[in-house]
């Protein structure tokens, strides 16, 4: 049982995910830093002269908790278009790149040949192998072949 785990712990890919997963986390804190940091006072901006509450509306009137706070949401948004864009460009992009160079480089080798082809050949080897026979043996083998 500890084997297989090793085994599944020493894979390349499980740690090229692992590294994945722990930049990927960094990278989420930068970008919402960014977009809480920069972006949304702009939003805010844009919901009158109370910057304290952000951009959105009240359900009630006077009631705080029924604040409906459309700048987190469009920041998150940000925050989503932000990260799947870098990632793009950074990463996907890239190894797509990479993947279609390997794969120019590479030229199809011959075609296979099927069962039937190599059949064919079989027979044909063993005709060529077969010893010369007298007229008797001959007749007999040639109507058998038939």
């Amino acid at each position: 049982m500890l084997k297989g785990f090793k085994d599944f712990i020493s894979r390349g890919n499980v740690i090229e995910l692992a590294v994945a997963v722990v930049i990927g986390t960094a990278f989420t804190a930068i970008v919402t830093a960014f977009t809480n940091g920069i972006v949304k006072p702009f939003i805010n901006a844009l919901g009158g002269t109370q910057v304290a509450q952000g951009f959105g509306f009240h359900v009630l009137s006077g009631k705080e908790s029924t604040f409906v706070d459309l700048g987190t949401a469009i920041n998150a948004v940000i925050n989503f278009v932000l990260i799947a864009a870098i990632v793009y460009f950074l990463f996907i992009m890239p190894m797509n790149k990479l993947r279609e160079r390997r794969r120019r480089g590479e030229e199809p080798g011959p075609a296979e040949p099927t069962d039937i082809e190599l059949l064919k050949e079989i027979r044909d080897l063993l005709k060529q192998q077969q010893p010369v026979r007298t007229n008797d043996r001959q007749d007999v083998t040639e109507t058998t072949q038939r």
